[in-house]
C-alpha cells in the first residue's frame, strides 16, 4: 500500500486554476477509485504505483508530493 501526500506550490495568482485543474484530473483518472478523504493524501494499492507516479509527473512544477509504503493503517478516531 502506498501513501502519496502532496502539497500544492504555486503562486497565489494561479493558485485556483492550478488547483482547479488537478483536482478535475484526478477525477477523471482511475486514481479516484482509490480512498482519498483528505484534501492532501492519496491510499494507493501498490499495483497502481505507477499510474499514480505518472500523474503527480504531470504536476512536477506546482506540487510537492512524497511517497510512503506502508503495510497496514488505522483509522484512530
Amino acid at each position: 500500500m502506498l501513501l502519496y501526500f502532496y502539497d500544492l506550490k504555486t503562486r497565489l495568482k494561479d493558485y485556483n486554476r492550478i488547483k482547479r485543474r488537478f483536482y478535475y484530473d484526478l477525477k477523471k483518472s482511475r486514481l479516484s477509485t482509490y480512498p482519498w478523504r483528505t484534501k492532501s493524501v492519496i491510499v494507493v494499492e501498490d499495483d497502481a504505483e505507477i499510474l499514480a507516479d505518472r500523474f503527480f509527473q504531470k504536476y512536477r512544477r506546482h506540487a510537492e508530493v512524497y511517497k510512503a509504503r506502508a503495510t497496514s493503517i488505522e483509522e484512530v478516531f
